[in-house]
């Protein structure tokens, strides 16, 4: 017997469907594969900063794991970001041009003072600021080193005075003492007539301790200073640490000698360290010829007859 068969649907011609992702999927997919590395992060961060031991192990396993992860899945650098790190740098650059703008007139007066005439200097600003006493900062750091030219015990000065002297030196900075600090002692000349002196942020040879803000003063030999005579740097051998004629501040009080062979006293420094901004540091040449000595009668000339001696008559 013959059986008819009904005919069935038609078979599809279309290829099976692909079991891969599609395209569309692909980010849904980083996104869930980043928030979990993100939540997986936060969890070992979260379990670090709780203190619980043991668990450095696992941090470092998931620096190294999750870390390249985060990086490849994360977003990358788009044209917002490339535009704020524009501004940034325009800024930066802006008050760079500012600071330059209001240092000016502190170099122009650091070129032109008669005490640094002929002498080498270079330039620098304050970066960093050390501990601090009763009357301010007592070290700073400068943004200028050896290969400046820079040296220890070198002076370093500001257009009101005397700063302080270089005690470190690196390639591009340097840490300087400043006046005022107790470790740092200065010889001195006061008022008009030069007596010698010292003046130093602890108590100076004869004197008593100052008070903050102010250095102790005591003169070395028999002589006078007034209330508003100037304190200007003696000078060391070579200029270091100190050149001669940077002024130092003025006299505030006058002790009498009461049992002393001089009196002693108080300055106000010239410069204030905690407002310190562009300084110079004196570079200086060493002296390499020796000084000419002096022969007796080396002022008059041998072919200009000398007037005879006055004998006092009239």
């Amino acid at each position: 017997m013959h059986v008819r068969r009904t005919p069935g649907a038609p078979r599809s011609t279309r290829p099976p469907r692909s079991t891969r992702p599609s395209r569309v999927d692909r980010p849904a997919r980083s996104r869930r594969l980043l928030t979990g590395a993100l939540v997986a992060t936060g969890l070992v961060v979260a379990a670090g900063l709780s203190g619980a031991s043991g668990f450095e192990p696992v941090r470092t396993a998931a620096a190294t794991v999750l870390g390249p992860l985060e990086r490849a899945l994360g977003p990358g650098e788009d044209a917002v970001s490339a535009a704020r790190a524009d501004q940034a740098a325009l800024v930066a650059r802006l008050a760079a041009a500012e600071r330059s703008v209001a240092a000016a007139p502190d170099l122009a007066a650091l070129v032109t003072d008669p005490a640094l005439a002929g002498t080498r200097t270079v330039a620098a600003r304050v970066v960093a600021v050390g501990a601090s006493g009763p009357a301010g900062p007592e070290r700073v750091t400068i943004d200028a080193g050896s290969r400046d030219g820079v040296q220890v015990d070198r002076t370093v000065v500001a257009p009101e005075g005397l700063v302080g002297r270089v005690v470190a030196v690196a390639p591009w900075t340097s840490d300087v003492l400043l006046v005022g600090s107790p470790d740092l002692a200065v010889a001195v000349r006061v008022g008009e007539r030069g007596v010698l002196g010292e003046a130093s942020g602890s108590a100076a040879t004869g004197a008593a301790r100052p008070e903050p803000g102010l250095l102790s003063l005591g003169l070395v030999q028999r002589g006078e200073m007034r209330t508003g005579d100037a304190v200007t740097t003696l000078g060391s051998v070579g200029g270091r640490p100190f050149v001669p004629g940077i002024r130092v501040g003025t006299v505030r009080s006058v002790d009498a000698a009461d049992g002393r062979l001089a009196p002693t006293g108080s300055v106000e420094p010239a410069v204030d360290t905690t407002s310190l901004d562009v300084v110079a540091v004196v570079l200086g040449d060493a002296r390499t010829t020796a000084r000419p000595g002096l022969e007796p009668g080396a002022g008059s000339s041998p072919d200009v007859p000398q007037a005879p001696a006055s004998t006092g008559g009239g």
